[in-house]
């Protein structure tokens, strides 16, 4: 259940990524209560799983998912650069976050 907790956080890190940066400076409503539900969900499911998965593990693989969440969200809606090598490093950190949870 750790596992799936830590997977969902992940998630959450990019929503509340998204939702600040849609939220232009915490002054938009809606957006900067999505961000702070999400940014609050995502801190306790981290909490949640480093009861079951050692610190460095579950911290790495939280930020891993998030960020690779963060980057393709930027990529298909915000218009970020897609370019080979910028989906080759993302292709990495994926590996290093499944490599992380099949060493546990």
């Amino acid at each position: 259940m750790a596992w799936v907790v830590l997977f969902l956080s992940g998630i959450m890190e990019t929503v509340w990524a998204a939702a600040l940066d849609a939220s232009e400076n915490l002054s938009r409503f809606r957006p900067a209560a999505l961000f702070v539900v999400a940014l609050l969900l995502s801190m306790a499911g981290l909490s949640y799983a480093m009861r079951a998965i050692p610190i460095g593990t579950s911290y790495a693989i939280w930020v891993g998912i998030g960020a690779v969440g963060t980057a393709l969200y930027g990529m298909v809606f915000q218009h970020d650069p897609v370019g080979v090598a910028r989906l080759l490093c993302l292709a990495l950190i994926i590996c290093g976050v499944v490599g992380l949870r099949f060493l546990h």
